[in-house]
């Protein structure tokens, strides 16, 4: 799938494609009923889909001090475009030139002229432009202007409730990893490059591969049953610690994944670590018997959790 950016020429191939309009961060129930139906518009209209994404996010951009909240990284919502059947990703970066864009030029200048979009499918509750003054109704009529079908596709409801990135963070922060990967189709994943650590784990005889959480919204601390994809395509069990290991100082933010039943080095590779099922919440011991009693215990618990045992 090819990447996209808004400030660059549009392959000739792709121009007069449909284009899905969103943040799409997590890319939960919602995101896809939105890129399902401009794929379904593509198809009809016999023209390629391109799903358009801001990075980083405006309110990173506005609230640049708000702690960390992505659902996803680019290269997570590339793969997750592809597999849903779109041709290429396009990403909006988001600095002053776009935030001082008027919801008319959006249209005008960047849709219809820079990319040549001949359909728009966006959310029922997307805003654009400077001062977020941009509605799906000005969206429309615009469009029409220029030879652009804009639709807005009605929320996709949860329990009632509109499914949202926001609901997933909530659950993600409760330790609901169930209710959010109903939400999102698949479990919440932190992808990272491998990081040499202090060796405790192999100490201890849970070797650990570990990722730093960057800009990813934190689930809550705890041990988790995991699955790793490593970058070779395979996909192994594996039991984590999300947080700050609080039998060690200083203590240290990490997600730290001891892959069951494998041996190998995977230090400077790329994984990705989905959180399966909590298990419990971290807690200080105080001796590394009783640490280790417990990792035991945590393993047994993966594995059931996994459909190991």
């Amino acid at each position: 799938m090819q990447r996209l950016h808004h400030d660059q020429p549009i392959p000739e191939a792709l121009r007069g494609a449909v284009l899905a309009l969103g943040n799409f961060d997590g890319f939960h129930l919602g995101h896809q009923a939105v890129v399902s139906r401009a794929i379904a518009l593509g198809f009809h209209m016999r023209r390629p889909v391109i799903v358009a994404t801001f990075d980083p996010h405006p309110v990173r951009y506005f609230k640049p001090d708000v702690p960390p909240f992505r659902l996803t990284t680019l290269d997570q919502r590339q793969e997750l475009f592809a597999h849903a059947g779109a041709d290429a990703m396009l990403v909006f970066e988001f600095g002053p030139d776009l935030a001082a864009t008027s919801a008319e030029k959006f249209v005008t200048e960047i849709l219809a002229g820079r990319i040549g979009a001949a359909g728009v499918v966006t959310g029922d509750d997307f805003t654009f432009g400077k001062g977020r003054t941009g509605s799906i109704e000005m969206m429309r009529e615009l469009g029409a202007r220029h030879g652009i079908t804009a639709e807005a596709v009605c929320p996709v409801l949860y329990e009632g409730e509109r499914i949202s990135s926001g609901r997933i963070r909530d659950a993600l922060e409760a330790g609901d990893v169930a209710r959010a990967t109903h939400l999102l189709t698949r479990d919440f994943a932190i992808e990272g490059v491998v990081q040499r650590g202090d060796q405790r784990g192999r100490e201890l005889g849970y070797p650990t591969a570990n990722l730093v959480l960057g800009d990813y919204q934190r689930a809550k601390y705890g041990i988790y049953a995991v699955r790793v994809r490593l970058d070779d395509g395979r996909e192994v069990p594996g039991v984590a610690s999300l947080g700050i290991r609080p039998t060690f100082e200083p203590p240290v933010e990490l997600l730290e994944t001891h892959i069951l039943d494998f041996d190998g080095d995977l230090y400077g590779r790329k994984i990705e670590v989905g959180l399966h099922a909590y298990i419990r919440e971290e807690k200080r011991f105080g001796d590394i018997q009783g640490l280790v009693a417990h990792m035991k215990d945590d393993e047994a618990r993966a594995r059931h959790l996994l459909a190991l045992d």
